[in-house]
């Protein structure tokens, strides 16, 4: 088969490994990491990029003609973003998954366990850190979204500056009141040395916030799935032509609507 993944930047180095072990022709697509800020924008271009592949009734081809058989989504629901979005004239497939986490985790149920047993955890993961555009003031993952504690601390930066937006970040705890635990999940993808200090990052997080810090092994079988055609109905969706992607509101989380 000839795949197009679309994938955030944050899994880059999980989707191009897994792609280049493929058993079938992959190409990846990168998309920014600060897009899932926004879920309707990113929604949108997701959208673009299944349907620009589509143009004008034409056959879903790659870069040099070669048909592609379907297309991949290396992306949770992102708070809602690939919800409403539809298949072109070839099938989608979609992990089921909430967020990203899950497909560092490697599974739904290992997810699950992890957000009932510490619902108030904070995720690190290497190119999540690595691709923060902000300085590392919101470097990590949780409950509280990006979007919910950047526009926090814009609104402290327009009202008080940037030195003491910083400051009443910590100093008020907002969005970091939600959090008890650090967790850095170890994909074990990157140099050592750069791996170690992004964990020691996640470490001096730990100790300055007051939270308990836990190092988790990543796990790349949900990727490598993806892009190997392994896609169980229990763990992956696939949507024919004209079908939109939905919530499910279960432990499915997300189901096929009708093309209609």
């Amino acid at each position: 088969m000839r795949l197009l993944a679309l994938t955030c930047e944050v899994l880059a180095r999980s989707v191009y490994l897994c792609a280049a072990r493929s058993p079938h022709v992959v190409d990846v697509r990168l998309n920014r990491r600060g897009l899932h800020d926004d879920p309707p924008n990113l929604r949108a271009i997701l959208q673009g990029e299944i349907d620009a592949i589509d143009v004008a009734g034409a056959p879903a081809r790659d870069a040099v003609g070669a048909r592609y058989d379907a297309i991949v989504l290396a992306y949770g629901l992102c708070g809602a973003a690939t919800a409403g979005l539809r298949a072109g004239s070839i099938p989608l497939v979609v992990p089921r998954a909430h967020d990203c986490i899950t497909l560092f985790l490697g599974s739904r149920d290992r997810y699950t366990a992890e957000f009932t047993g510490h619902p108030g955890t904070y995720w690190y993961v290497q190119d999540f850190v690595e691709r923060s555009d902000d300085g590392g003031s919101f470097a990590g993952m949780g409950a509280v979204s990006d979007a919910e504690a950047r526009a926090t601390y814009e609104e402290y930066v327009a009202k008080y500056g940037e030195d003491n937006a910083a400051y009443l970040m910590e100093a008020l705890g907002g969005w970091r009141s939600h959090y008890d635990r650090a967790a850095y999940v170890d994909m074990a993808l990157a140099d050592p040395h750069a791996a170690a200090a992004v964990e020691a990052f996640a470490r001096d997080d730990a100790t300055r916030r007051g939270w308990t810090f836990e190092k988790l092994a990543g796990e790349l079988i949900l990727v490598r799935r993806l892009v190997d055609g392994d896609w169980g109905a229990e763990d992956f969706l696939v949507l024919q032509p004209g079908e939109r992607l939905a919530m499910s509101y279960d432990e499915a989380v997300i189901r096929v609507e009708p093309a209609g």
